[in-house]
């Protein structure tokens, strides 16, 4: 198993637990994982997917499984560091070398492998925008069952287009203008761009 020497040199310079961060490395590289170095840790991967964390602190040192969220946790290791934050990392410390439990911390290396393998992860929550419907346009979606159903059908980021049209226009007689002009593209599931992304 190729090691790296930015962990080599990461694990001389924590002193204080360079035995057990040694001991844990070689239980990780007995696995099938790569070894690499991010965020000035040592990481190990499969298929290029983060699995899992190896690092010291001032009074513990330990391992983190970066989809630990999924692991069964059968002995209650795992711990969470920053609760309600963290959605998928958990991490298993340890205060001195006796704490290290070999065949504890190979099984859940390797359920982590295997759970990466299955593609369990969270992934990154998208934060889209809501949308801010202006008051006029409102109005008229409430009056016509036919326009409203017409404009939930259509995606979000056109309902967006819509709903700003309306709301960037500074005059009530100019909103007003804009809204006739897109009732019937909203009924017809026109997009206000669509004749410009199609070009």
């Amino acid at each position: 198993m190729k090691k790296s020497s930015s962990v080599d040199e990461y694990i001389e310079n924590q002193p204080k637990f360079s035995e057990a961060l040694t001991l844990l490395r070689d239980l990780i590289l007995s696995t099938e994982v790569e070894e690499d170095f991010k965020w000035r840790s040592p990481v190990y991967t499969i298929n290029g997917k983060n699995v899992i964390g190896l690092g010291a602190f001032k009074n513990h040192f330990g391992i983190w499984f970066f989809n630990g969220v999924f692991l069964k946790d059968e002995a209650n290791v795992l711990v969470n560091a920053q609760e309600n934050k963290t959605k998928a990392l958990r991490q298993m410390r340890f205060e001195q070398f006796e704490d290290i439990n070999n065949d504890l911390v190979l099984a859940y290396v390797k359920e982590a492998i295997e759970n990466q393998k299955l593609g369990k992860e969270i992934k990154p929550e998208r934060k889209g925008k809501t949308v801010n419907i202006p008051a006029e346009l409102k109005t008229e979606l409430t009056n016509s069952s036919e326009l409203n159903s017409a404009f939930k059908a259509l995606s979000p980021g056109k309902q967006r287009e819509y709903c700003e049209y309306i709301e960037t226009a500074k005059r009530d007689a100019t909103k007003q203008s804009r809204l006739e002009k897109i009732k019937p593209m909203i009924l017809n599931n026109i997009g206000l761009h669509d004749k410009y992304k199609n070009c």
